[in-house]
């Protein structure tokens, strides 16, 4: 067993991480934490009742969102 482990370079042993500590902290950076000017936003709305026909939706609050276009 042992001589098919010395085969592999990686096999064993314990790599540096130099992303783990920042990670680990809760320091690390994700695409989903980066805010752009200009980016479009959006929102899935689903129907709390499974199967169920969605027949209309209000939209009457978006359309007072300042910002907000009809598609």
């Amino acid at each position: 067993m042992n001589d098919i482990v010395q085969q592999f370079k990686w096999v064993g042993t314990r790599p540096i991480r130099p992303d783990g500590v920042p990670k680990v902290t809760g320091r690390a950076q994700y695409g989903a934490d980066f805010n752009m000017s200009g980016a479009l936003a959006g929102k899935i709305l689903r129907s709390p009742h499974a199967h169920a026909r969605i027949r209309s939706i209000d939209t009457s609050k978006r359309r007072r969102c300042p910002g907000s276009r009809r598609w």
